[in-house]
């Protein structure tokens, strides 16, 4: 089986450097310890509120990482213009509301295909790579191939409250409905990613999907490189999703 992609999300080191207003801890450095502990990608949420990343330091990933950046962000002209302006690998359309903690499902497609078809057509033009992070609806991955998008992203989070939850019925039919989500958007020529919520605990059952070729992770392994460092929390998790792949194979 084709070996799966990682990319980690590093928000939250921007989270816990705005916590105290200085300038450690750096996103950027993280993201160079990423890559040199086998990240493949670098995955980065600008928001609204900028509650986390800011614009400099999408300046910063742009100009000093050596792996491609996935540079998430709402449908707005706001971004699409900072999108534009950079240029990075990959752009993943979230939903975004300021009052949420995170993101918490996603995106409506197909209740807003029209704008969204316009929205990310220069985007393309661009040389950007532009993701979808969606549920598993049919729905929703229909309509992102017919607006364009090159990827999807299923949204793992209700996956991994189950999971979390020890709810192992219900976890084992939201993993279910991920493959089937997965096998539809494969057959629409979509490239498949995933993320949200995943762990070393959960993430074995959606790394062996076969059609996926990505897996973006962040919140969990931010919180892991508290106790054992952030190299050796990648190359943890790394090392769980190649044995899935390998066992599947």
């Amino acid at each position: 089986m084709e070996k799966l992609r990682l990319g980690v999300n590093i928000d939250h080191v921007a989270t816990v450097r705005n916590a105290r207003g200085s300038a450690w801890p750096d996103p950027l450095r993280a993201a160079l310890l990423a890559e040199t502990a086998g990240a493949d990608g670098i995955t980065a949420h600008l928001r609204e509120d900028r509650r986390h990343i800011r614009d400099a330091d999408m300046d910063a990933l742009m100009a000093g990482i050596g792996i491609p950046l996935n540079f998430e962000c709402a449908a707005t002209d706001e971004m699409a213009a900072i999108v534009l302006r950079l240029r990075p690998h990959a752009v993943c359309l979230v939903p975004e509301r300021r009052e949420e903690r995170t993101t918490e499902g996603g995106l409506d497609v197909a209740g807003d295909e029209n704008r969204l078809a316009q929205y990310i057509a220069p985007l393309r033009d661009a040389g950007c790579r532009v993701s979808m992070f969606i549920g598993h609806d049919p729905r929703q991955i229909e309509a992102s191939a017919r607006i364009g998008a090159a990827v999807v992203e299923l949204h793992t989070g209700h996956y991994s409250d189950l999971h979390a939850e020890g709810q192992i019925d219900e976890a084992e039919a939201e993993l279910e409905a991920l493959r089937r989500g997965a096998t539809l958007a494969h057959s629409l020529g979509l490239e498949v990613h995933a993320g949200h919520g995943l762990t070393y605990d959960n993430v074995a059952p959606i790394a062996a999907i076969p059609e996926l070729r990505e897996l973006n992770i962040g919140h969990f392994l931010i919180g892991e490189a508290v106790f054992m460092g952030l190299g050796p929390a990648i190359e943890e998790m790394r090392r769980r999703i190649d044995m899935a792949r390998h066992r599947r194979a």
